[in-house]
């Protein structure tokens, strides 16, 4: 069965940093799409940061961009989302997903659907 299992979540303060894992069992990871999504509290779910099979391939929302790092260790079968000079405003709960619609590219804008979604791990930035 295929299962996603985030964790690396926790309270922080503003400027700080956190790395967040998705452990990936029951498919091969380095053939398929990983995608990290958030839901902050009254507001829909949004798309993060993608990985693609070709690790070049990367896609960030612009909020992130420049703050936040997606990688992979496909021996251990994990992803990776380094979050550095955090915002209150990223706080939400943070998913990791998988897709089986591709592999040498990615989106998070609604145009590629994700097949399986991991618990979700809480990230809280507050002073």
């Amino acid at each position: 069965q295929l299962q996603l299992v985030e964790s690396g979540g926790g309270l922080v303060q503003p400027g700080g940093s956190l790395r967040l894992s998705c452990a990936v069992s029951g498919f091969t990871l380095d053939y398929n799409v990983i995608g990290w999504f958030r839901q902050a509290p009254g507001k829909e779910r949004e798309g993060v940061s993608c990985i693609a099979s070709t690790v070049a391939f990367q896609v960030h929302a612009d909020s992130v961009k420049g703050r936040f790092t997606i990688s992979r260790d496909n021996a251990k079968n994990t992803v990776y989302l380094q979050m550095n000079s955090l915002k209150p405003e990223d706080t939400g709960v943070y998913y990791c997903a998988a897709s089986l619609k591709r592999r040498y590219s990615c989106s998070i804008d609604g145009t590629l659907e994700y097949d399986y979604w991991g618990q979700g791990t809480q990230v809280t930035v507050s002073s």
